[in-house]
């Protein structure tokens, strides 16, 4: 009786635990709250899986039940061996016909859902927006084919637009994932470069992942893609293309860090333009959310970063120790000063840790 108990508790521990835990999680970081076209194809497919499994459970469990009570052991009739049901050709076709349908209904819509996410019928047409995607240990960068403008860490979309995504990697297998807007596809080294695409209904912050193990980093390795209207889209390109590496900071510190800046990061790291070096491009860097993609936009943790980089996040390329913590302070100075443009400043967004 008592090691009856003793597993009804942890049975009902471990229950307890998974509604709790269901409950969690964030609106723009969650496959279950679709706010993209392909993120709603998956939601289906599962919730067709979700309900075939459910139906499968309760038939079983209801033959299980029926034959526990049917025909269990009474009282008098210990040696008694029930009838035994052999070869009986309809049991067998309904127990083989069934599963096959269960099958069917399962693989149409997915193979639908297969050759849609994967349809490029668009890609290359006039107005339609190309973006290349190559994944680095430990962060993304984001080159808007033919609009002579690149990003790192952030993604800029119109809504209601199709934006392909073309995707590669400079180093290991990355997998890219923003789960309210779309599945997952991976960033292979080399020339194979796999293509996706993104959808998003509605203008918002929606926070990215890479899902494939890529190094010590790798949990570290997050993103945002921030969807605008098309005309505040259109705004935001005209902005990132104004933009002047070599405009004055205002404060004397930063016009000290801007100087720091060009002789120590420049080699690694871009303002303006489309290009991308070892590092990420830090146009418009004031507006990011996160430093390195999670950690709290202060500038202590800036300074930190900028100075101890491989603790705060081991493996990644960045050199440590190359200016003085001083000299990083008026770094820091010059890069919160990187505010090239408005649009997206408004959008409410909740970060992963901010559930």
């Amino acid at each position: 009786m008592r090691g009856w108990m003793g597993k009804f508790r942890s049975l009902f521990l471990f229950g307890a635990l998974a509604m709790i835990l269901s409950g969690c999680g964030v609106d723009n970081l969650s496959a279950l709250k679709p706010k993209g076209y392909g993120a709603e194809l998956l939601l289906d497919l599962m919730m067709i899986s979700i309900a075939i499994m459910i139906f499968v459970f309760v038939i079983v469990m209801a033959i299980y039940a029926f034959v526990l009570v049917r025909y269990r052991e009474k009282k008098g009739q210990e040696d008694v061996i029930p009838k035994q049901t052999e070869g009986n050709k309809s049991l067998e076709v309904i127990w083989t016909v069934i599963p096959i349908i269960l099958l069917l209904v399962l693989a149409v819509p997915t193979v639908q859902a297969t050759f849609d996410l994967a349809d490029q019928s668009t890609q290359g047409d006039e107005g339609v927006l190309t973006v290349e995607v190559t994944g680095n240990q430990y962060w993304w960068h984001f080159n808007y084919e033919g609009e002579e403008l690149a990003t790192s860490q952030d993604l800029y979309i119109p809504t209601n637009e199709r934006v392909y995504l073309n995707m590669k990697s400079s180093d290991v297998i990355h997998s890219f994932w923003v789960p309210t807007l779309a599945g997952k596809m991976d960033t292979n080294p080399g020339e194979n470069m796999n293509t996706m695409y993104l959808e998003a209904y509605e203008e918002g912050v929606y926070w990215g992942h890479c899902a494939e193990l890529c190094g010590p980093s790798h949990s570290l390795m997050d993103f945002r893609v921030i969807a605008v209207s098309p005309e505040e889209f259109d705004q935001w390109k005209e902005d990132m293309r104004n933009v002047d590496p070599e405009a004055q900071p205002e404060t004397t510190s930063a016009q000290e860090g801007q100087e720091l800046f060009n002789n120590n990061c420049m080699s690694c790291h871009a303002i303006g333009g489309a290009s991308m070096g070892v590092g990420p491009n830090l146009t418009n860097y004031a507006n990011r959310e996160k430093i390195a993609g999670v950690f709290e936009p202060t500038k202590e943790n800036l300074v930190d970063w900028i100075v101890h980089p491989d603790e705060m996040k081991p493996g990644n390329q960045m050199p440590a120790n190359l200016v003085t913590e001083e000299e990083a302070d008026k770094i820091a100075d010059y890069l919160l000063e990187l505010d090239h443009s408005e649009v997206g400043k408004d959008l409410p967004t909740q970060a992963p840790d901010e559930e």
